[in-house]
């Protein structure tokens, strides 16, 4: 039942080439930095990656994109990434859009074992009926592979697409606070995806900014129960506090 790891190295160190990742974060918030660092450090390469976007220049999933480790992306949102940017329109990179509304769901049902939903989401766009370039053909000279038409149907006059559940070979997360059993609880905003995230990964880790005995957490406040996390890493002072602000904003 004890799931820490002695080290962030030693929790990503079975993560092979070709793998499938659910990262938690949005923009700078939540993100799981120490893991996703070991990561690099460990060197694996041709990585699929499901998250809402894919870190920021320098930071976050940004440095595994920039150093050409990442081979697909689904998610969401491009955001400030403009390495993202370059290599998705020059054809270096496959990405599939969704709504985030959708990736968010698609993750949460792949934790819970449903195959497939329906959703009105997407229902008239090119989400549902195909042609959204997923990976554009070298120097972004047209389009090398467009999204299939999705299957349909209606309900009470009102039409929905089918998704599929997300379901992955590793997660990747970081809480706010973890017991040695692996529940975990999230602060503020830094929850966005990371709990989708950690129930979709067949094998999740956890970074967490503060340890506790199991007992300590109230069971009210856990938002991911232990039986969805098989390694817990606990952070240093310095590196649960060394959290970058995107954008500063302050008076003259």
């Amino acid at each position: 039942m004890n799931k820490v790891c002695a080290s962030a190295a030693e929790a990503v160190h079975d993560i092979t080439d070709g793998s499938s990742l659910a990262v938690g974060g949005f923009g700078l918030s939540g993100v799981p930095d120490v893991v996703i660092g070991a990561l690099y450090e460990q060197g694996a390469t041709g990585l699929s990656v499901v998250s809402n976007n894919c870190g920021v220049d320098g930071a976050g999933l940004g440095v595994l994109l920039a150093d050409r480790r990442i081979v697909r992306v689904t998610g969401s949102y491009v955001g400030e990434n403009k390495e993202f940017a370059r290599q998705y329109l020059s054809g270096e990179l496959e990405v599939e859009l969704l709504p985030q509304g959708t990736l968010a769901e698609r993750l949460r049902a792949g934790g819970c074992g449903i195959p497939a939903f329906y959703t009105p989401a997407g229902v008239g766009t090119q989400v549902a009926d195909g042609g959204l370039p997923w990976r554009y053909a070298p120097g972004g000279d047209g389009v090398a592979l467009a999204s299939p038409l999705k299957e349909s149907r209606v309900f009470a006059d009102r039409t929905y697409v089918l998704e599929h559940g997300i379901t992955t070979d590793f997660a990747l997360v970081r809480a706010w606070r973890g017991d040695r059993h692996g529940n975990l609880v999230f602060r503020a905003a830094a929850g966005n995806f990371n709990p989708l995230a950690a129930m979709a990964g067949r094998v999740t880790v956890a970074e967490v900014e503060e340890l506790v005995e199991p007992g300590a957490l109230d069971p009210g406040q856990v938002r991911v129960p232990g039986v969805f996390v098989q390694r817990i890493v606990p952070l240093t002072r310095e590196q649960a506090t060394a959290k970058r602000i995107e954008k500063r904003t302050v008076r003259a």
